[in-house]
């Protein structure tokens, strides 16, 4: 008899207290966690619960996601509904003029919600949700539906990458639906009209002239919500700043992000010419208390501030805040999935720049990148799904994203079968110093857990079932797959791949715990720190440990509702 992927993965799901199954319900996305049975006790949860903010292999995630983890969205009144802008919901004219006005005529008022009633609105540019309290809904990702004529190269221009060569920078970055502040999309695009690819991080190309508001003067523990620093005076409660940690000549700020293992001493940093464009290190925070010259902070130091980094709070880009996509398709004109690192932008929806952020209710179909964090912090994706012909990077999270949180998601098995030679496939991609964020309650019907190299650090993907046939993504430029923290807790295996999955003899202080039986297969993922890795695996084969979702375990020890 032959099974099918479908059945195997089925059959996965059915058998898995881990697994979450996803049926479409009206063309929503809708997860259901199978019926509860025991699971094994965890001795690393029992580990980490003594000491939550300092376990050298788990990473302390219960804040990730919009404004902290809060799970209710704001409801905004309606104040714009793109039918009275002129917008036509039958698909027979170009609908992003008139969707376009709408989010800036709200976005001018101060906020509210963009209501695209149920129907095809046919987009021929970008959507670009430039301003802060904007809330742009559908009535559902199965009612209503931004179908796209038009790639990211027709409509703004030549692409091409700031690393050289003939690569596309689309195939990893920009959105048809574009969530980023104005000032910053501009300068991106100017720049891509120039053919000249910018830095996309927190401050990008002109990371020399973001101010130094206070510099900090003691060193403080990964784990710590307080700094100490020189004169907090230009600082105010409430203010959102940028922690930056610069590197030194002997590279020990990445040795600190790889766990300080020994091998991470004798790597070989000095032709990671990519990763080490990453550095100075940017994390997003908030100031939540000041008293005399002690600054604390929203959450807990991802990092040691060790005075040899030059650790110092600075201005940043005024991001995107509180604004969210709702209710909606993003579908493209199907085309052929464009040869590896040549993508021309079908991309659905990017939060760049972006903090306490959402989406909610998306589905994204026949995308080159289907949702994109690029310099995200703290926003969630949830009840989002990727389907049709095939995808590049399903998921990408990269370029300084921190504390996001990606739940109830969906990857379905690709239209076009098999995939056109040359293509390539991921899943769920983080890289370039992104730390502390999560993954959880997925199915993926293809793809991997993707790193792109460029030392990501102190991330989670949990209660999750994957038919795991990707793989890693990343020049060798980019550094090291994995830093110190990596969690892979309660994951189905449905074809019994290993690549990418378990960790623990590649990643440096990680955590491998309740994943299924599985077996070496076109390996490409290989140890690059030499030594002991000092990582920990933990109820191998069996992917029901208790607790089965390691994100929703920390948030009720951290007493989040």
């Amino acid at each position: 008899m032959t099974i099918s992927r479908r059945r195997l993965l089925t059959g996965a799901i059915q058998v898995s207290t881990a697994a979450v199954a996803a049926t479409a319900l009206g063309g929503r996305t809708a997860f259901a966690a199978p019926p509860p049975s025991a699971g094994v006790p965890s001795p690393l949860w029992a580990e980490f619960k003594a000491a939550p903010y300092t376990h050298p292999q788990i990473p302390n995630v219960a804040r990730a996601g919009y404004n902290g983890g809060e799970r209710n969205f704001p409801r905004r009144p309606v104040r714009a509904n793109v039918l009275h802008y002129g917008a036509e919901p039958d698909g027979s004219a170009d609908a992003a003029p008139a969707i376009n006005r709408a989010i800036a005529d709200v976005g001018k008022r101060g906020g509210g919600t963009v209501l695209l009633p149920r129907g095809t609105y046919r987009i021929d540019d970008v959507i670009q949700l430039g301003w802060s309290n904007v809330t742009l809904r559908g009535e559902g990702s199965g009612t209503t539906k931004l179908f796209a004529t038009r790639s990211l190269t027709e409509i703004i221009g030549a692409y091409g990458s700031r690393y050289g060569g003939n690569k596309s920078s689309w195939s990893w970055a920009g959105g048809l639906v574009w969530v980023c502040p104005r000032e910053r999309y501009r300068t991106l695009t100017d720049a891509i009209k120039a053919k000249a690819w910018p830095f996309e991080g927190w401050t990008g190309n002109k990371r020399d002239e973001w101010q130094t508001l206070a510099t900090i003067t003691a060193v403080a523990q990964q784990g710590d919500f307080t700094v100490t620093v020189d004169d907090p005076s230009r600082l105010r409660r409430g203010d959102r700043v940028l922690l930056q940690l610069a590197d030194d000549a002997g590279h020990t700020l990445l040795d600190h992000m790889a766990g300080d293992v020994d091998g991470a001493a004798t790597y070989d940093w000095s032709d990671k010419t990519k990763v080490l464009s990453y550095v100075p290190y940017e994390w997003p925070a908030r100031v939540t208390g000041i008293r005399g010259h002690r600054v604390t902070l929203d959450r807990p130091l991802p990092l040691d501030t060790r005075l040899g980094w030059a650790p110092k709070l600075t201005t940043l880009i005024d991001p995107v805040v509180n604004s969210g996509v709702e209710g909606l398709t993003i579908e493209m004109v199907e085309t052929p999935q464009a040869q590896h690192l040549l993508d021309t932008g079908y991309n659905g929806l990017v939060l760049q720049c972006a903090w306490d952020c959402w989406a909610d209710d998306v589905h994204a179909v026949n995308v080159d990148n289907g949702f994109l964090l690029v310099a995200a912090k703290g926003s969630t994706l949830r009840r989002t799904r990727v389907s049709g012909r095939g995808s590049h990077h399903p998921y990408c999270c990269r370029e300084g994203s921190h504390d996001n949180l990606i739940e109830d998601f969906a990857i379905d098995q690709r239209t076009v079968i098999p995939a056109p030679a040359g293509t390539q496939l991921h899943g769920i991609n983080v890289e370039g110093l992104s730390s502390y964020n999560v993954w959880s309650r997925g199915r993926m019907d293809m793809g991997t857990f993707d790193t792109h190299r460029g030392l990501p650090f102190a991330n989670v993907r949990t209660e999750i079932t994957v038919f795991n046939d990707g793989q890693h993504g990343g020049d060798a430029s980019a550094g090291p797959l994995y830093g110190a923290r990596f969690t892979h807790w309660n994951v189905t295996v449905a074809n019994g791949r290993a690549g990418c999955v378990k960790i623990d003899d590649i990643a440096p202080y990680s955590a491998t715990v309740g994943i299924s039986e599985v077996t070496p297969f076109g390996q490409i993922d290989v140890p690059d720190f030499t030594g002991p890795l000092h990582s920990r695996l933990e109820s191998y084969g069996t992917p029901a440990v208790t607790p089965p979702n390691l994100y929703e375990a920390q948030r009720h020890l951290n007493g989040c509702s």
